[in-house]
C-alpha cells in the first residue's frame, strides 16, 4: 500500500495536469463555455461545439524526417495518402551570394509517403558539382508536391558519407539578419537537431547558451554602417553570409528601403503557391530588392493564406514563405507584420441557423494567431503589452486578449523611423457575428494600441535624428479596390467597432480611424506616408484637406486635416487581383494598378524619392518626390 504523501504527490500532480488540459474562456467573450479541453457556442439554448479539424500537412511531416541508407537517404512524410513526387538537386555553395538548390534531371516518386533520393547512383561524377565524392559532405534540397502537382514545401538537408550515408546537422531554415542596429544585428537560425550554435562576426565569437533547435544569437560591438562577413557555425559545419550594420542616427547618408505586402497564395500554379505562399512573386520581389541594393524591408501582412483552425498548418505556410525570402534575407533585414491571413482562429457552425462564428484563437499565450506570428518571426519588442487594462477589460486579474508583443513595434534606420500597427489583432473574421461572441473587428485600432502609437510619434517628433516617419498597417485607411466593403470604411458606415464581453467598443470604425489621423497628421511634422496593403494592387492617394473622406449624411464630428500625406498601397506581392472601385476620395487616387509591385523609397537626408517597379517584367509603375 502507498503511504499517504506518495497518494497525496500523485494526487496533486495528476490535479496540476488536468488543470493544465483544461481551457478557460477569456472573459472578453461572450456565449462561449469550456468543459475541459472542449470549448462550445451557447445559442438559443443550444449548446455547438467547436469545429476541428487535422491539418492536411504539418512542417514535420513535410520535413521528411531523413535517414541516411547505403545509397543515399530516406524520406517518412508520414502521410500514408500522400502520393507525388520529390524534386531534388545538390545546393553549391560557394558559388552564388544566394545559394539555392539545382534540381536535377530525374525525381523521386513518393508512394504512401515514402520516398528515398539515391545520391550515389545520381548525383556522382559529372553531376556532383559540389565535391561531396571527395569531402564526404553535401547538402541536397528538396520539394515535395503532391500528386496533382501542388507544391506543399521545400527543404535542405546535409549529408555525410560516400555510401553508405548519413544526416548530418542541418541548417533547416535561415540564417536569417533581425534586428539590425548602428553596432550589432541578431542573427536567426533553425537546426534539424537541438545543438549549441556559434556566429563568428569581425574576430569575436558569440554562442548561445545551451542547445536548442531554435537559435537567436544577438551580435554586439561592431562599427556603424560597414559591412562584415558573419559565420554561422553549428557542429562541424559552417556557411558564411554578410551583414552591413545600421548607420549612427542622424547621419543622414542615403539609402534605400523596400514595402510590399500580400504574398498569399496566388493562381497560376507552381511556385506561384507553394502550400499557401506565393514563392515565385516573393522571390522576384527580393531579388529586386537586393539589385536596389536596400538596407531594409518592410512587409505588412498577408504572406500566406492563413485562416487555419491548427497551429501546425499555419506554421508550415510560414516555413514556405520563409524559405521564399531566404536566399536574400541572409544578408539584410526584413520586417514583418500581421495581416488578417495571420488569422489563427477558433470556429463554431450553426448549421441550425446557418451562421458561422469564428474567433482569434486561445489560450492566447500558446495558441493565439499573435503568438504563433511570433514564434516564427524576430521583431522589436519595444511596442505595447496587449489590451489587458484598457477601459473596457472585464477582468484585470486574468489574460483578456492576446500580446502585442513582435506584433506591434517601431525600429529606425538613420534617420527615418517606420511604426508598424497591427489593425487585425483579436480578430474574429465573421464581422456579422461579433456582436454575438465578440472580438476584434478588421481594420480597427483599439485603445491600448492606439495610446501607444501616441506616445510614439511624440517621442519620434522630439528626436532630432528622426526626419521621416511612416506608418504602416495591413489594413487601408482609405481602401480603393476589394475592401471598400471593409478595412477603416465599412461603405461609410461607423456602426461597425468591436465587442468586448457583450458590449461595443464606443468609437466606431470611422471615429478610430480620424482619431488616428489626428495623430499622425495634425500632430506630427513628420509622418509622410501610410503604407497599407489588404487590396491586392497598387496606388497611391493624397490625403489633406482637399481630400473628400466621408460619406454623404455623415453625422459624427468630422476630423479637420492641417496638412497632405500619403496612403501607398502595396498589396500586390502576389495575391490574386483587385479592380479599382468608386470611394470619396477616388479623384485623389493616382498609378492604380493590378501589376505585382515592389515600392522603393530612396532616403537622402531630407529628400525621398519613390520608385515602383513590376518584380516580374522589371517595368516602372509609377514614381514620385514624396519630400
Amino acid at each position: 500500500m502507498k503511504s499517504f504523501s506518495s497518494f497525496l504527490l500523485a494526487f496533486c500532480l495528476s490535479f496540476q495536469w488536468a488543470c493544465a488540459q483544461k481551457i478557460v474562456v477569456p472573459a472578453g467573450h461572450a456565449n462561449l463555455k469550456a468543459k475541459g479541453k472542449n470549448v462550445f457556442l451557447e445559442v438559443g439554448g443550444d449548446r455547438i461545439p467547436e469545429v476541428k479539424t487535422e491539418p492536411y500537412f504539418t512542417t514535420a511531416q513535410a520535413m521528411g524526417d531523413p535517414k541516411g541508407t547505403k545509397d543515399g537517404l530516406y524520406f517518412d512524410f508520414k502521410a500514408p495518402n500522400l502520393n507525388g513526387t520529390l524534386y531534388y538537386g545538390l545546393i553549391p555553395y560557394g558559388d552564388s551570394k544566394h545559394p539555392q538548390p539545382v534540381f536535377f534531371k530525374s525525381t523521386s516518386q513518393i508512394l504512401g509517403g515514402r520516398t528515398t533520393i539515391l545520391i550515389g547512383q545520381y548525383l556522382r561524377g559529372r553531376y556532383d558539382m559540389v565535391g561531396w565524392e571527395e569531402s564526404g559532405v553535401g547538402v541536397i534540397g528538396y520539394r515535395v508536391v503532391d500528386e496533382s502537382g501542388a507544391p506543399l514545401y521545400e527543404g535542405r538537408v546535409r549529408f555525410r558519407g560516400t555510401g553508405p550515408f548519413e544526416v548530418a546537422p542541418s541548417l533547416t531554415e535561415g540564417p536569417f539578419v533581425n534586428l539590425l542596429t548602428p553596432y550589432g544585428a541578431t542573427i536567426s537560425f533553425e537546426t534539424n537537431r537541438s545543438l549549441q550554435a556559434t556566429v563568428e562576426i569581425n574576430g569575436k565569437r558569440f554562442t548561445q547558451n545551451g542547445e536548442s533547435e531554435h537559435h537567436e544569437i544577438t551580435l554586439s560591438g561592431l562599427d556603424p554602417n560597414t559591412t562584415y562577413d558573419y559565420t554561422v557555425i553549428y557542429d562541424d559545419f559552417q556557411e558564411t553570409y554578410a551583414l552591413t550594420t545600421a548607420p549612427v542616427p542622424g547621419t543622414r547618408e542615403p539609402f534605400t528601403f523596400a514595402y510590399a505586402s500580400d504574398s498569399r497564395g496566388g493562381q497560376g500554379g507552381g511556385e506561384r503557391d507553394i502550400y499557401g505562399a506565393n514563392a515565385y512573386i516573393m522571390k522576384k520581389i527580393m531579388a529586386l530588392a537586393t539589385f536596389k541594393e536596400i538596407s531594409f524591408m518592410q512587409f505588412s501582412g498577408d504572406l500566406i493564406n492563413g485562416y487555419c483552425l491548427h497551429p501546425e498548418e499555419i506554421d508550415l505556410q510560414y516555413r514556405n514563405w520563409k524559405r521564399a525570402i531566404e536566399p536574400f534575407a541572409h544578408y539584410y533585414p526584413v520586417y514583418i507584420s500581421m495581416g488578417n491571413h495571420e488569422a489563427l482562429n477558433r470556429r463554431f457552425d450553426d448549421t441550425k441557423n446557418k451562421k458561422v462564428y469564428i474567433i482569434d484563437r486561445f489560450p492566447y499565450d500558446t495558441e493565439s494567431g499573435e503568438k504563433l506570428f511570433a514564434d516564427n518571426f524576430v521583431n522589436p519588442t519595444n511596442g505595447p503589452e496587449s489590451e489587458d487594462g484598457a477601459s473596457y477589460d472585464p477582468d484585470p486579474e486574468t489574460i483578456d486578449f492576446p500580446s502585442y508583443e513582435e506584433n506591434v513595434f517601431y525600429y529606425t534606420y538613420d534617420n527615418t523611423a517606420v511604426v508598424v500597427m497591427n489593425s487585425d489583432y483579436w480578430y474574429a473574421p465573421t464581422t456579422n457575428t461579433i456582436p454575438y461572441v465578440g472580438g476584434g473587428l478588421h481594420g480597427y485600432i483599439m485603445d491600448q494600441q492606439l495610446a501607444w502609437l501616441a506616445e510614439t510619434i511624440a517621442s519620434l517628433e522630439a528626436d532630432e535624428s528622426i526626419d521621416h516617419v511612416f506608418i504602416t498597417q495591413h489594413t487601408p485607411f482609405f481602401p480603393n479596390g476589394g475592401h471598400v466593403g471593409d478595412d477603416m470604411w465599412y461603405r461609410g458606415n461607423n456602426d461597425y467597432r468591436p465587442w468586448v464581453n457583450g458590449k461595443p467598443l464606443p468609437k466606431g470604425i470611422i471615429e478610430r480611424r480620424d482619431q488616428l489621423l489626428e495623430i499622425i497628421v495634425n500632430q506630427s511634422s513628420k509622418v509622410i506616408a501610410i503604407l497599407t496593403g489588404d487590396e491586392h494592387n497598387y496606388c497611391r492617394t493624397e490625403i489633406g484637406p482637399n481630400t473628400n473622406i466621408y460619406p454623404d449624411n455623415y453625422t459624427t464630428p468630422k476630423t479637420e486635416l492641417s496638412r497632405t500625406i500619403w496612403q501607398i498601397n502595396n498589396g500586390a506581392a502576389g495575391a490574386p487581383y483587385y479592380a479599382q472601385e468608386q470611394t470619396p476620395w477616388t479623384p485623389m487616387v493616382q498609378g492604380f494598378t493590378t501589376q505585382n509591385a515592389l515600392v522603393l523609397f530612396h532616403v537622402d537626408g531630407d529628400k525621398i524619392r519613390m520608385e515602383v517597379r513590376n518584380p516580374d517584367t522589371l517595368e516602372e509603375i509609377d514614381e514620385l518626390q514624396l519630400r
